[in-house]
């Protein structure tokens, strides 16, 4: 099943090429704002699914395209995102040490939205191409053995980043600005991806194909994560793992760009960049860069705070 929200925060399923209206179904889910009507159809996922179904069934919907998307997770209480957690194609020889970082939820926007570019002396502005990991049941000290049976369904992700900030905390100035998590466009259930390890992971800037790699790649696997992170602290239902990126595609967002990701059977996310400076860089990925024998980021070529 995939479920979003939309317009008005209504929740939906889709169907085909439509959104059916499924927000009467779980109206007596209590609820101050669409986190919790998300987070409690999670939690009770089994008793709503058959009447979800139902009501999916003797209706038509509307066309997707009609209406406006929203984030499927608007608000989650954690969003915990794996760093260097790919082998990079093989090119690294052993795994790198387990390691994540927290990213704020005012970070969330959904398909349609605008990643906002702020005025800071960043080196480059970048978006890894993630898949992302929901969680199904309050999660605490899981073990590897146990991990996927606490997992509701994944989502796209894009990591991201203000690279090259000088700051007491640069993974929380690199990462976790406003806008900088979008995500969707739709919530899709676990039993409708066969094996999460084994997904395309594909982003485009303005239609050329940069990342393309599969999650078959990662360094430490899904339920791995969910461990090592569970250790740490308690995850919610409706919490996001982000699994991370192998990174030799990434490439430099700027003004204008139109941003898609597309992890395998998540359907498609699109968001836009917008940078009221105006920044530019070649448009070169790391890969590319690397094979030019240079091992910075790309240098930036114009506008406030280039070289």
């Amino acid at each position: 099943m995939k479920l979003l929200f939309f317009d008005d925060f209504r929740l939906g399923v889709l169907k085909g090429d439509n959104v059916v209206d499924v927000t009467s179904v779980v109206e007596e889910i209590p609820r101050v704002g669409p986190q919790d009507v998300i987070r409690g159809l999670i939690e009770r996922f089994d008793e709503f699914k058959g009447k979800l179904n139902e009501t999916v069934a003797n209706a038509d919907g509307v066309p997707v395209s009609g209406v406006r998307i929203r984030p499927p997770l608007p608000k989650p209480s954690n969003i915990d995102c794996m760093a260097v957690n790919y082998m990079e194609d093989g090119t690294r020889s052993e795994p790198a040490p387990i390691n994540a970082f927290s990213k704020s939820p005012f970070a969330v926007i959904s398909s349609g939205d605008t990643m906002v570019l702020p005025d800071v002396p960043a080196t480059i502005f970048e978006g890894e191409a993630e898949l992302a990991v929901v969680i199904g049941k309050r999660a605490s000290n899981v073990a590897e053995a146990d991990a996927m049976d606490y997992i509701f369904g994944y989502t796209n992700f894009i990591d991201g980043s203000a690279r090259g900030l000088h700051a007491g905390n640069a993974f929380h100035a690199m990462k976790s600005r406003d806008t900088f998590a979008p995500i969707g466009p739709y919530l899709v259930t676990a039993d409708e991806i066969a094996d999460p390890q084994k997904l395309q992971i594909q982003l485009w800037n303005n239609g050329d194909l940069k990342q393309n790699f599969n999650s078959d790649d990662m360094a430490h696997n899904i339920a791995r994560c969910v461990e090592y992170i569970t250790a740490i602290h308690t995850l919610e239902a409706g919490d996001i793992v982000a699994t991370g990126t192998n990174h030799g595609g990434l490439n430099p967002f700027q003004d204008g760009d139109l941003i898609e990701l597309e992890c395998e059977g998540l359907g498609r996310l699109s968001i836009t960049i917008k940078d009221d400076l105006k920044r530019t860089w070649a448009r070169e990925t790391r890969h590319e860069r690397q094979e030019q024998g240079f091992e910075d980021a790309t240098p930036q070529v114009s506008g406030k705070y280039a070289s």
